[in-house]
């Protein structure tokens, strides 16, 4: 009986252990809100300053886009300053459409404050991840 209750316990300390080892960062939760039509994709990004509107983010995730509200998440994201871009990919093609004078046909958002004019920037956008988890919402 000693034995098998050693057995469990060890059992149960391994799960505990594992599972506080699978949590390496921080978990950022996103809600977009205010996305208009259903169809195609909502694409999240994850940037550090040397990715934003350079490259494609250090962790992605995508949605299908449904009217209203979508959340997406970034799990393990290490501490450190970041900064989210969104898009509303409505025909899904995989990248942003844009008019012929240069203006975004489809939605988008990032993290902290837009500029009314002009392209987003990281000094805007940005936001510091700590160990703890957080919440951003992001209107379109």
């Amino acid at each position: 009986m000693k034995k098998l209750a050693f057995v469990i316990a060890a059992v149960l300390i391994g799960f505990t252990a594992t599972a506080q080892e699978e949590k390496k960062g921080a978990t950022i939760t996103i809600t977009i809100e205010n996305v208009l039509s259903d169809g195609g994709n909502i694409v999240a990004s994850l940037h550090t300053s040397e990715t934003f509107m350079k490259d494609i983010g250090i962790q992605n995730e995508l949605a299908p886009a449904t009217k209203g509200e979508v959340s997406l998440t970034f799990n393990n994201v290490a501490p450190g300053t970041f900064a989210i871009m969104v898009m509303h990919d409505a025909n899904s093609n995989n990248r942003m459409d844009f008019e012929a004078n240069g203006m975004p046909k489809e939605n988008f958002g990032t993290s902290g404050q837009m500029e009314a004019f002009g392209p987003p920037t990281f000094e805007a956008a940005k936001f510091e991840v700590t160990n703890e988890d957080q919440n951003i919402r992001i209107r379109f």
